[in-house]
């Protein structure tokens, strides 16, 4: 079996543009990939066509050569962008490796040692800055079954809270936590805003919150700072959405203070390098939450995972709450358990599901399609569409 040709395929979602891949063969088999980088579709998608003529010819079943080839030819390392176009090819591969044994991709790795997931909601607040607005959400978001939520309450707060925002976050997580009640995990995204004491200090001041994770505290410059906070905190921290290298879990984990870490499979280069971040974390007694901000063969991406990983905690969710459309984007969405709140699955060979091409083409990639925290009314994850004020810049958005 070669790998004949690699295509891709910019889907604009409305507050984000997925970028998707799929790797041709010649023996009428093909497999799908996602190499979604948040701003960045465009240039992933070039990155993976300029990646495309190292893959031509080979067999795509020799994952590991091919992994290795795309990461070491081109000798300067591209960080998350080479990595997120690697990353939907070796998925790609993956998929037609557990397609042409008809399997799914966890029974490559020894089978499953789970038949579901926990999950946590992301994205279900997609409503203005305010306490009522973000509790009925919440009710809503639980009410579909849902035993964990996860939110940034922050604005566009960065550095230090302005007296009135640092009222306003606190106001939000006590409505949250009232409306959801004692029985609903909370977990909050700070999105790396906060200097080191201030994040301290916050966390501090929502002790009464039972908060079950603080995610990204502080800067993304380096590992040590959030080690710190960790250090200083009593409450679980967790890291590491952003990181390009198994490596940088190595540094984190050499902090002795995070044991949640939240490896991106898109930005690391695929399931190996996730696999590998899984292990180290296992043999220091730490746990891995994948993050996935993407589109729904990531989530399919993430799934396979969480089968075959013993020290897997919870998996980020987003599907129900974007565009009601995008369920249509493939021909398998998981379910989720309105009594336990868990995830199935996918039991298909390969990836578990397929893209639906007319639905892609219906929706090209849009170039106001990306997330902006810094941005006023980001919540509502629109977009940069006409309504979203622009917070640096003081004015709208055209």
């Amino acid at each position: 079996m070669k790998i004949t040709d690699v295509e891709t395929y910019a889907v604009g979602a409305g507050w984000k543009n997925w970028l998707f891949v799929r790797v041709i063969t010649d023996e009428d088999l093909y497999g799908i990939g996602e190499a979604t980088l948040n701003g960045f579709a465009l240039t992933c998608e070039a990155a993976v066509q300029e990646l495309k003529s190292l893959v031509i010819g080979l067999d795509p079943r020799e994952i590991r050569r091919n992994i290795r080839m795309m990461m070491e030819r081109v000798s300067n390392d591209g960080g998350p962008i080479h990595h997120a176009a690697v990353a939907g090819i070796e998925e790609a591969c993956w998929d037609i490796l557990g397609k042409s044994l008809g399997v799914p991709v966890y029974q490559l790795f020894g089978g499953k040692v789970r038949d579901w997931v926990d999950c946590y909601a992301n994205g279900w607040y997609r409503t203005e800055r305010s306490p009522q607005a973000f509790a009925a959400l919440a009710r809503e978001a639980t009410s579909r079954g849902f035993k964990a939520l996860k939110f940034d309450p922050l604005g566009t707060t960065s550095g230090f809270f302005e007296p009135s925002d640092l009222e306003v976050s606190l106001e939000i997580i006590g409505a949250v936590r009232e409306a959801v009640g004692p029985g609903v995990r909370l977990l909050i995204d700070l999105h790396a805003r906060l200097s080191e004491s201030e994040a301290v200090a916050f966390i501090a001041k929502c002790g009464g919150f039972d908060i079950f994770w603080w995610e990204e505290p502080t800067t993304r410059e380096r590992e040590a700072p959030t080690n710190s906070v960790a250090a200083r905190v009593t409450d679980r921290i967790a890291s590491g959405e952003s990181f390009a290298s198994v490596g940088q879990f190595l540094t984190l984990m050499q902090g002795r203070s995070v044991s949640i870490y939240q490896p991106e499979p898109m930005s690391l280069g695929g399931i190996l390098p996730t696999i590998a971040v899984a292990e180290i974390a296992g043999a220091d007694g730490a746990w891995i939450a994948p993050h996935q901000s993407g589109g729904p063969v990531a989530t399919a991406v993430c799934l396979q995972l969480a089968a075959i990983l013993p020290n897997f905690l919870i998996q980020e969710h987003f599907d129900p709450f974007n565009d009601p459309w995008t369920s249509s984007l493939v021909t398998w969405t998981p379910q989720l358990d309105p009594m336990t709140g868990r995830l199935e699955i996918p039991s298909a060979p390969g990836l578990g599901l397929d893209l639906n091409l007319e639905t892609v083409a219906a929706h090209p990639y849009d170039p106001r399609a990306f997330l902006d925290v810094t941005a006023n009314g980001w919540e509502k994850r629109l977009g940069q569409s006409a309504d979203i004020e622009i917070n640096t810049l003081g004015a709208k958005n055209e």
